[in-house]
């Protein structure tokens, strides 16, 4: 994951928790626990003494969170200047999310759907005929509630904008409040300590500080870019916006990158109490695991770890034919490593966290990083 940096000032990057990014965070860990073993005494607490409707309305559009880490969350991205930092409350950050126009809503709204064109110029949704038809045809092959979810979203922006407010301020009472008071000044104590980092010592040394995984490739200021070491390739720029790092608590391991075009590039990283180690490259990755040492199996493998889909969804995605694909997932179910279930005239492939887990946990944490 490249991003361009060319020209960014050092006083345009900033490092900022944000509630909203956490509350996301937060919803991920509750709908796949499995891949957050450190938080499990949290989960199990906060399941415990969960609302039933609450915990009902949690199913209607898990997908923004289980699957992808949808950028409503970090609505402070997609707001005009591209220099907007995280809110101090909740409530701020819902604030902005409500500036958003109707057509970053939508298409934020509808990247589960993994339609082309996030990282570059794109017609909305809204707008375009074609791509609509296009993001309800990929959502029918997701699901029934994916398809209900987009019909609604398309037909109806300011309902949902309402709908998702209310069940964020919801869980906000019901569980994410005390988390927040908790969480929030270890997050804040963070970004102080990054932020100094970068005053004193550059953004190399600050960059190094948030993940081994993320490096500085050329001169600061000039024809530089930050490279992110992730099992995905893309490519976005700070132009004449900034840049932020976003402090995670419970999203660890994930280290993600917004880079919709179009908006301020943010990087969430995970905070430990513990000194990270240096997480695996990709290539290392590569040779302990003979069995997945494919570089496309690796990508699969990224994908399929967070969701299941199609051959031809995974086709689109990696930009290949679905009997390219298929030779891929036959050599990854002959190696016991993935599941497969028939809904429909769809047949949906995932990957079996648990079975990689033993395999080992370095891959594991690569693939979901």
């Amino acid at each position: 994951m490249r991003i361009d940096i060319t020209g960014l000032r050092r006083e345009r990057v900033a490092v900022v928790p944000s509630p909203l990014a956490e509350l996301g965070m937060a919803l991920h860990v509750l709908a796949e626990p499995g891949h957050h073993p450190g938080p499990q005494g949290w989960v199990t607490g906060v399941t415990a003494r969960l609302d039933a409707h609450l915990a009902d309305r949690m199913c209607e559009a898990d997908f923004l969170w289980r699957t992808t880490f949808s950028d409503l969350f970090m609505p402070f991205a997609g707001i005009p200047g591209r220099e907007t930092l995280p809110g101090e409350t909740l409530a701020d950050d819902l604030d902005l999310l409500d500036k958003l126009t109707d057509e970053q809503f939508v298409d934020a709204g509808m990247e589960f759907v993994c339609t082309p064109g996030y990282d570059s110029q794109a017609r909305s949704v809204l707008s375009d005929p074609e791509r609509r038809g296009l993001v309800l045809e990929l959502a029918a092959a997701r699901g029934p509630r994916q398809l209900r979810f987009a019909r609604r979203l398309l037909a109806d922006p300011p309902g949902v904008r309402a709908w998702l407010r209310q069940f964020l301020e919801d869980c906000d009472e019901a569980f994410f409040a005390e988390t927040w008071s908790r969480l929030h000044h270890p997050l804040a104590a963070d970004a102080r300590h990054k932020t100094e980092l970068l005053r004193h010592k550059g953004l190399a040394e600050a960059l190094t500080a948030v993940s081994p995984s993320i490096t500085l490739d050329g001169v600061e200021g000039a024809a530089g870019r930050i490279i992110v070491d992730k099992l995905v390739e893309s490519r976005t720029a700070t132009a004449d916006g900034g840049l932020l790092l976003v402090p995670t608590s419970l999203g660890r391991p994930h280290l993600t990158v917004l880079f919709r075009f179009g908006w301020q590039p943010v990087i969430q990283y995970p905070v430990s109490t513990a000194e990270p180690a240096a997480p695996p490259s990709v290539e290392q990755l590569a040779l302990r695991m003979t069995a997945l040492s494919h570089p496309v199996r690796m990508r699969l493998c990224r994908n399929l770890a967070r969701s299941a889909y199609t051959t031809g969804e995974l086709a689109q995605m990696l930009g290949m034919t679905p009997p390219e694909i298929s030779r891929h997932l036959t050599v990854l179910k002959k190696a016991g490593l993935l599941t497969t279930r028939r809904r429909g005239r769809y047949v949906l492939h995932q990957l079996d966290v648990t079975v990689v887990a033993r395999l080992g946990s370095d891959f594991l944490e690569g693939v979901l990083r």
